[in-house]
């Protein structure tokens, strides 16, 4: 087979599959790099040789932005419909003048002084991920959000002896660490684990335990007292080290019963996650600099604002999409193809003429509940009382997860996320008026934190997802990713692809509607261009 006729045959199964077709077909002829997917490069504009199309992108959340940004690149004549006022999605930062009404007709606005805000959705982003290249593209400053901080709370009602009460995480640490480092250590050098370990092995592992746990080492003759741990400064002191003869005051260690019965090492692993792991970031400014930029970039005349899409339509010549502008009027835009990145939930709603197959795999995601309350205080007590620069409080009452402000240190004001909780709490604190949400956070903060947590307040802003509009949920969980029905929504419906960060395994991440939308405009491409290399 010559050159030009691999060409040829490539470019017609590019247009008839697709560029995940095409790139197979390529690797089965050996044409392809040894890698396990092919690398995204943006499509340019003499690919279409002038010959531009134009795309509808229905959503200017994330995954739409990055749509019509990438595809502009190629000179595609794109337009958004958005039926916000703004580019973003469920990328919201609330800021002082924010105005929301939510599903049941609640309306709030929010009082928050000059720089303070709250990111409603996204808020902090992995290092590895994607956004970090869009901002680096878009002139996104970032800066470090502290996802972790060893002087941040663990908060477990219950009824051991340790429940109800604060823990540092350092504390937590550090004796769950070093009992689990002893038990290991005494069982090892005992024998319990002689079938599975050679003589080496075991002293190397007990060299890492001792050093891993604080733990003291073995004592001839006595297997109790081999291996202790008797505690450290790593658990934080009564009496801090000081100047002079002053060297500090350990904390003594909690019981062993105490510490295991507390759970309270349960959320240790939650900093070992893929994309938990410091370092983490977030834009300068609040997380929308992002589609603000994104915005920009693509320019502000291709978005129609407030309009909500009445039907998607394939047709001979591409598709048709009607909607309605914020005036009320029903308009019709026509282009070659469309590319829908709403909530799949919401698009299964949405009149038109997709086949039945797609709709019941749109239908197939389950929208999950999740919440947040940003509250400004006038004075920075976590800071200046509590000593806890950044980071997250973790609980198992319905506040879930807090998160005090990673930016503006030292500063008068801060706000804080004085609850981030999903299920079956985002669901109870859902139901309750926006000042009874307040209410109930200060309350169960102020179990955490003192009363404090009750005073200085001066402003609060509480999103629930699952009755925010065009959104009706904070992300989508999937019975199976491996499923038809899923991957249905991988491959366009006639001219009309899906993009999201729900077709993604990066779910509820920028980084995912990113990625999906990339493999979107990677296959409308290579279709295109083959449509226009005839």
């Amino acid at each position: 087979m010559t050159d030009a006729t691999r060409r040829n045959f490539l470019r017609y199964v590019g247009m008839v599959g697709g560029a995940g077709v095409m790139y197979e077909t390529m690797a089965a002829m050996g044409l392809a790099p040894d890698t396990a997917a092919p690398a995204y490069a943006a499509p340019r504009a003499d690919d279409l040789r002038g010959n531009g199309k134009s795309v509808v992108v229905l959503g200017g959340g994330i995954a739409g932005l990055t749509t019509a940004y990438e595809l502009g690149k190629a000179g595609y004549k794109v337009t958004i419909l958005e039926a916000r006022m703004r580019p973003g999605g469920r990328n919201w930062t609330v800021r002082g003048g924010t105005e929301e009404t939510d599903l049941r007709g609640v309306t709030q606005r929010a009082t928050f002084s000059k720089d303070q805000y709250m990111n409603a959705g996204p808020g902090r982003i992995p290092q590895h991920h994607i956004t970090m290249d869009y901002c680096k593209e878009l002139g996104v400053a970032i800066e470090p959000f502290t996802n972790q901080n060893a002087d941040g709370y663990l908060f477990r009602e219950g009824s051991s002896k340790l429940s109800n009460t604060p823990i540092r995480h350092r504390a937590a640490k550090a004796d769950v660490y070093g009992y689990v480092s002893e038990l290991l250590a005494k069982a090892t050098d005992q024998g319990a684990l002689d079938s599975y370990m050679s003589a080496a092995d075991k002293e190397n592992l007990i060299s890492f335990l001792r050093n891993f746990g604080a733990i003291g080492g073995k004592v001839p003759g006595d297997a109790a007292a081999s291996f202790k741990y008797t505690g450290t400064g790593r658990k934080g002191y009564s009496v801090h080290p000081g100047a002079g003869m002053e060297a500090g005051t350990p904390l003594a260690p909690d019981a062993l019963t105490d510490v295991f019965a507390s759970g309270v090492g349960n959320y240790f692993s939650f900093e070992f996650g893929w994309d938990q792991a410091m370092m983490m970031f977030q834009p300068v400014g609040g997380m929308d600099r992002i589609p603000y930029a994104f915005e920009a970039a693509i320019g502000k005349d291709k978005f129609v604002y407030g309009a909500q899409v009445l039907s998607m339509n394939n047709t001979a010549g591409g598709v048709s999409v009607d909607y309605t502008n914020p005036g009320g009027q029903t308009k019709r835009i026509e282009a070659d193809f469309a590319v829908c990145t709403l909530p799949p939930h919401i698009a299964a709603k949405i009149p038109g003429n997709l086949p039945t197959d797609v709709l019941d795999a749109l239908k197939f995601a389950t929208p999950s509940d999740a919440g947040k309350i940003g509250i400004e205080y006038s004075r920075r007590w976590w800071e200046e009382d509590h000593r806890i620069y950044g980071g997250i409080t973790n609980t198992n009452i319905d506040l879930g997860n807090m998160w005090y402000p990673s930016t503006g240190f030292h500063g008068q004001r801060g706000t804080m996320v004085g609850y981030y909780n999903t299920g079956a709490s985002a669901r109870a604190y859902k139901e309750l008026s926006p000042e009874k949400r307040l209410s109930r956070a200060l309350d169960q903060g102020a179990r955490i934190h003192g009363d404090v947590y009750r005073k200085d307040v001066a402003a609060s802003f509480s999103v629930d997802w699952g009755s925010t509009a065009f959104s009706e949920g904070a992300w989508v969980g999937w019975p199976s990713q491996t499923d038809a029905k899923y991957a249905k929504l991988l491959e366009p419906s006639g001219n009309i692809y899906f993009a999201g960060d729900h077709l993604s395994h990066a779910i509820a991440w920028q980084h995912g509607a990113m990625t999906s939308a990339r493999v979107a405009v990677t296959a409308l491409h290579t279709r295109a261009a083959a449509m226009v290399a005839g």
